[in-house]
């Protein structure tokens, strides 16, 4: 274990501290745990399918094309059914997996 100068104060501190015990500068970044980076890319990846699953869906109600009145209403209601349907699975998909990403963050020692 080697002492290093702290580039704030020029205090001298372990090359394995975190912080500088003098001014309490950052020294080093903390990194995630395996189970850490699995939820984040699983949060990330999760947020990019919903949304390629949204705006395809809403290129399939655009190229519908019915014919009568009542096919048009059902299209409508049914449109905003299942976008209601995508956006709340969503919602919910993102607070479940938002909270696996906020408590697997890097803890200070």
């Amino acid at each position: 274990m080697a002492l290093v100068a702290c580039p704030e104060c020029e205090h001298e501190v372990s090359d394995s501290a975190l912080k500088c015990s003098q001014c309490g500068k950052q020294l080093r970044k903390l990194k995630r745990g395996l189970f850490g980076k699995l939820c984040k890319w699983s949060f990330i990846v999760f947020n990019v399918l919903m949304a390629v699953w949204l705006f395809s869906y809403w290129g399939d109600l655009g190229s519908m094309t019915p014919a009568s009145e009542a096919e048009k209403a059902g299209a409508a209601i049914g449109g905003t059914l299942g976008t209601g349907m995508i956006v709340t699975t969503w919602v919910f998909g993102d607070i479940i997996l938002g909270m696996f990403v906020l408590f697997t963050r890097p803890k200070e020692a």
